[in-house]
């Protein structure tokens, strides 16, 4: 079956009571920028990437998926998504104008089509055709409900309630105050609020120096956290080296970076110990694929990054050893025709033909911007 052609979409859909803060941006919408991959016989594939809803930003991503991308793809079989992702990402003109950003972004979404294409031809939800489940159950942790944006009262109220109401086992929230003594603060009371034996995640999106981090990783060590998740600029592979050998608390990090190679540079430091890839952020489906073999070799846990790719996370999830967790933001879960659901603090499984990413007609009327 041959591929037809490749149409860019743009949707802005909002978020989590209007609007969300952690301590580096503010946002009331999350964009999705995606890639309809058509067949000759109508069959289509979706996939996306995430942004911070900027209609000028979103519309260069919409215009590399149609003028870069789809000419690349277009006339190939369907069931070649590793050659075409070689085609889109090694070879000119997307590899001369940048490795990263817009044009990984998106890489992403085209790739992640081209899966979903290629699963509904077959007739199998992508966890099955890549090889089956590895575990029975997907523990799922909710991050929703810790946001800077909230006061210290809503994050406990919320945290409680995912766990005493929801069964969640585990839950994350935001630090990055101006004042790191009341990230502990609010840390310290969430803990308290729910208890020794769940799960607690901290994440930082990057905020904080080393000397910061040094100084309050002691107060951590006390608070039996799960990670420290993006304590220091993303990029900074010696400073997070430097703090996973003196601090206590496993560091955390990955949905910035945008190749397998910047993945590498970080495991190979020991400047990680939950690695979180994100497959919007990475070339799709393909190169996640490659990231988490690589941590497998390591022995090192992927815990993939969620902000809006869950529809397709829980697939690989479900699949991949090296994963026993993952994150929940429900933000866009609405706009497709498989949503991701959470049970008792479990992932659902996936079960129709695909990755889960085909958009509702709903969403693409009420959510849809123009691409010029």
């Amino acid at each position: 079956m041959i591929i037809r052609n490749v149409e860019p979409f743009i949707l802005h859909v909002p978020v989590t009571g209007g609007h969300i803060a952690d301590s580096t941006h503010a946002i009331t919408h999350w964009g999705v920028v995606g890639a309809k991959v058509i067949a000759e016989d109508g069959t289509a594939g979706y996939g996306f990437t995430g942004t911070h809803a900027h209609l000028p930003s979103d519309r260069l991503i919409a215009a590399c998926i149609r003028d870069c991308c789809g000419p690349l793809v277009a006339g190939a079989s369907v069931f070649d998504t590793r050659a075409l992702w070689v085609k889109m990402s090694r070879q000119p003109p997307v590899q001369w104008v940048g490795r990263a950003g817009i044009t990984q972004l998106a890489l992403a979404a085209v790739d992640t089509a081209l899966w979903d294409l290629k699963c509904k031809v077959l007739g199998q939800p992508l966890w099955q055709f890549l090889g089956g489940r590895t575990s029975e159950r997907l523990e799922a942790y909710n991050t929703d409900g810790g946001w800077l944006s909230l006061s210290l009262e809503q994050v406990v109220a919320n945290c409680r309630r995912f766990v005493e109401e929801e069964g969640y086992r585990g839950v994350k929230i935001k630090i990055g105050l101006p004042d790191p003594r009341e990230d502990l603060r609010r840390v310290r009371a969430v803990r308290a609020a729910i208890g020794p034996e769940i799960k607690l995640g901290v994440d930082g999106n990057g905020r904080w120096d080393l000397p910061t981090a040094l100084r309050l990783a002691p107060a951590f060590a006390d608070l039996d956290l799960m990670w420290f998740e993006e304590p220091l600029w993303y990029d900074d592979v010696a400073g997070h080296a430097a703090l996973a050998r003196a601090a206590s608390t496993p560091i955390a990090l990955g949905e910035q970076l945008y190749t397998a190679d910047a993945f590498e540079h970080f495991m190979q430091a020991g400047a990680v110990h939950y690695v979180q890839p994100d497959m919007t952020r990475l070339g799709g489906i393909t190169e996640w694929l490659q990231v988490a073999e690589s941590c497998a070799s390591r022995r090192l846990p992927v815990a993939a990054h969620v902000g809006d790719m869950g529809q397709v996370h829980v697939h690989l999830a479900y699949h991949h050893p090296s994963c026993n967790i993952l994150e929940y933001i429900p933000w866009i879960r609405h706009c497709f025709e498989e949503p991701i659901a959470v049970k008792d603090g479990d992932y659902l499984l996936p079960l129709q033909p695909g990755a889960s990413t085909t958009i509702t007609a709903m969403a693409m009327r009420d959510f849809a911007q123009p691409l010029t």
